[in-house]
């Protein structure tokens, strides 16, 4: 498992304070005063405004709009050490990447990434075969068992209209 947890990536300077808007956030991971990566440096959050699906953040050191342009395309990076404890079948994006997909015995693909879609949160599977993407919801219609161990997701084509 990676150490590192994405949390975002700076967007664009918002106002004059060094505050800056957050692109593909991970609300979760960026709350006041919590540390994080960003341009290899570990700063603590200053500033947390705006909603879960927008944050507004500032960090130590970028105490202008000028500093803050200096950051925009950095990754906000969390220790996973100190990432709140997740559900029940809850998981972190970085460690599903990566992880075979699979119907019973049948190879479908592996998952490039995790995409956070209005509705649920989906798996982008690359295909082994043929080429292209299978995007898979996260409800248990459709995936039968995740197995970060063996790196290993087991789902229901017939679910997902890819079989008769």
């Amino acid at each position: 498992m990676v150490d590192w947890l994405r949390a975002g990536t700076v967007g664009s300077p918002h106002g004059l304070d060094g505050s800056f808007h957050v692109v593909r956030p991970n609300a979760q991971l960026l709350v006041l005063g919590a540390s994080v990566l960003v341009a290899g440096h570990e700063r603590r959050v200053t500033r947390r405004a705006g909603t879960a699906t927008r944050p507004i953040l500032r960090v130590e050191g970028f105490d202008d709009r000028d500093s803050a342009r200096t950051l925009r395309g950095e990754d906000l990076l969390v220790a996973r050490a100190k990432a709140p404890e997740l559900e029940e079948d809850e998981w972190w994006a970085e460690d599903l990447e990566g992880c075979a997909v699979h119907d019973g015995g049948q190879p479908v693909g592996t998952v490039r990434r995790l995409l956070g879609l209005p509705s649920c949160d989906v798996l982008e599977v690359e295909r082994d075969r043929g080429g292209g993407y299978l995007l898979v919801p996260l409800v248990t219609d459709a995936v039968r068992s995740v197995d970060l161990e063996r790196k290993e997701i087991d789902v229901d084509l017939r679910f997902l209209g890819e079989r008769d």
